[in-house]
């Protein structure tokens, strides 16, 4: 799977801050065991060891452990809803060939869906691995034609949503023109409070979104999922992920 590098220099640098983000490679080098074995084989995701070590630890999450709770959520939660892995949003936001995105993006049928999670990642270069500093959230919301970015670090990926964006937004929605599709940078979005557990606000929003997305008498599609975003995602219910996930991966364990 293709995994992600540190900030060009050429970006704008990281707003201040009194933590350091974390590389994917860093963190598993200083932190982390890299044991290879494999502990759970869901679908289409294989869990290894070191990926148990990584939540066990203030680690930045990496490519299988979102893959994995994204798979998780879609066989809780409607199938109007689609998640996308990072490697795939990874291809399509640095893909070299712009003309071959739609052998790609077409069997995805992405205008069938009303609900689309991407996870973005600060990463430009397909040939490095084991990089990049942070995760985030671009949501696409088909019945408002709306793209919606939650970032939990000040913005830093805001970026790299927006070119994701301008390279799926005429796959996604069910009419040709695209122009009356709208894209925001969610200002409002928590924020995280270290500078690794990123990919687990990823996680909690798409969780929380999910529940309101099939909340039927209780969502409110004027104010979208804002509201229950901000009451639910908290530090401590973030913090409490690394936690609901391992116990998920003990409980698929146990019934193999």
């Amino acid at each position: 799977m293709l995994k992600l590098e540190k900030h060009k220099a050429t970006q704008p640098p990281p707003p201040p801050s009194l933590f350091k983000l974390h590389s994917l490679s860093d963190t598993i080098s200083t932190n982390c065991n890299m044991a290879n074995e494999k502990i759970l084989s869901y679908n289409d995701v294989i869990l290894l060891q070191s990926d148990l070590t990584i939540l066990k630890n203030p680690c930045f999450l990496n490519d299988r452990i979102i893959e994995f709770y994204f798979t998780h959520l879609s066989s809780l939660h409607s199938q109007q809803i689609l998640f996308l892995p990072p490697s795939i949003t990874f291809w399509i936001t640095n893909c070299p060939d712009t003309d071959s995105l739609s052998d790609f993006l077409q069997p995805l049928n992405l205008p069938s869906k009303q609900l689309i999670f991407f996870p973005v990642n600060n990463n430009d270069d397909v040939a490095v691995a084991e990089g990049g500093t942070h995760w985030s959230l671009l949501v696409f919301f088909q019945t408002k034609n709306l793209f919606v970015h939650h970032d939990s670090f000040h913005g830093i990926n805001n970026h790299h949503a927006k070119r994701l964006y301008k390279r799926v937004v005429s796959y996604a929605t069910r009419d040709l023109d695209d122009t009356e599709t709208r894209y925001m940078e969610y200002a409002r979005t928590p924020q995280q409070v270290n500078g690794f557990d990123c990919g687990l606000y990823v996680l909690a929003i798409a969780k929380e979104i999910c529940r309101w997305f099939d909340g039927d008498g209780n969502k409110n599609e004027d104010d979208l999922w804002f509201l229950f975003v901000k009451e639910r995602v908290t530090s401590i219910s973030v913090s409490g992920m690394r936690m609901e996930i391992l116990e998920l991966i003990r409980s698929l364990r146990e019934k193999k």
